[in-house]
């Protein structure tokens, strides 16, 4: 039996990016650069945001979308200084942030580093090649020096996964939060692989504590973004939880929710993958 990985992911991935993904039309996607402060820049193309630090020391990256795109991440590497990462950090083991672990691997002789669950459930899954399994791995957290930089690399419990790290950039006062930030829109919570509604909530307040008003915030997907953005997701999940929490402790089913919907100003931030029936059934069983 396949792992939660592909019965939650492989849909993840499919449906973030249909028009791509579900076509196998990779070619058409364009991998954008920004410049965000000090060695770190963001690039996007179709997938987790992927964080990079680019300097003196060579290329590190925080998650790699999918293998497909894995020469295209390459070639705006090399743009920044250098194609081949030393070291590539996976916030989680979701193939939207890790599919192309192995290419890197393989062709770039890149160093996978992730939390013990990472390797723990991309072993376990047939599907995923030897090459992408983090080769260093830890239980609570690092730290490594890179480009003249401080990266502190965090594991938080039982959020999106029971294997999610963040990685605060110290001195350029830059967070990569992997997919404990889905920016303006409700976050995929994965109950099948150790996520928690309570415990994703707990994750998010520990890392709004870590930032202030001059943090740049790279979030798992959406948009740039700063700590005021953190905090109105925050809200969200907070108020949308406690309205769901409110009917249900009243008798009501998770499906008398769905009818009633949620208040109108959270419409705007359902998307292809998590409808508002989707978020509420999550809240419901989370």
């Amino acid at each position: 039996m396949k792992t939660g990985r592909i019965m939650s992911l492989a849909v993840l991935a499919l449906t973030i990016h249909t028009s791509v993904h579900a076509q196998g039309k990779f070619d058409d996607v364009q991998i954008k650069d920004t410049p965000l402060r000090g060695a770190v820049h963001m690039l996007q193309g179709a997938g987790g945001n992927i964080g990079v630090s680019a300097g003196k020391d060579g290329v590190l990256i925080i998650d790699d979308e999918f293998e497909p795109l894995a020469d295209k991440i390459s070639a705006a590497l090399g743009e920044l200084g250098n194609a081949s990462p030393k070291f590539i950090i996976n916030t989680h083991f979701h193939g939207d942030h890790t599919g192309a672990n192995a290419w890197f691997s393989q062709h770039a002789d890149s160093t996978i580093v992730a939390h013990d669950n990472v390797r723990v459930r991309l072993a376990k899954d047939s599907e995923v090649k030897p090459a992408a399994l983090p080769v260093i791995t830890y239980a609570d957290g690092i730290k490594m020096h890179f480009n003249g930089e401080t990266l502190h690399i965090m594991h938080l419990a039982a959020g999106h996964t029971d294997g999610d790290s963040a990685v605060w950039f110290e001195e350029p006062n830059v967070l990569h939060t992997g997919d404990l930030f889905f920016n303006e829109r409700f976050p995929f919570i994965d109950l099948a692989s150790g996520g928690t509604v309570d415990g994703y909530i707990r994750s998010v307040k520990q890392l709004i504590e870590k930032t202030n008003d001059k943090t740049i915030i790279v979030p798992g997907h959406g948009p740039l973004a700063k700590k005021a953005d953190y905090e109105t997701f925050l809200e969200m999940i907070e108020q949308t939880k406690a309205y769901v929490d409110k009917h249900k402790a009243q008798g009501a089913t998770a499906q008398e929710i769905v009818d009633k919907g949620l208040e109108e100003k959270w419409a705007s931030w359902q998307w292809d993958f998590i409808t508002q029936e989707k978020w509420i059934n999550t809240l419901y069983n989370g």
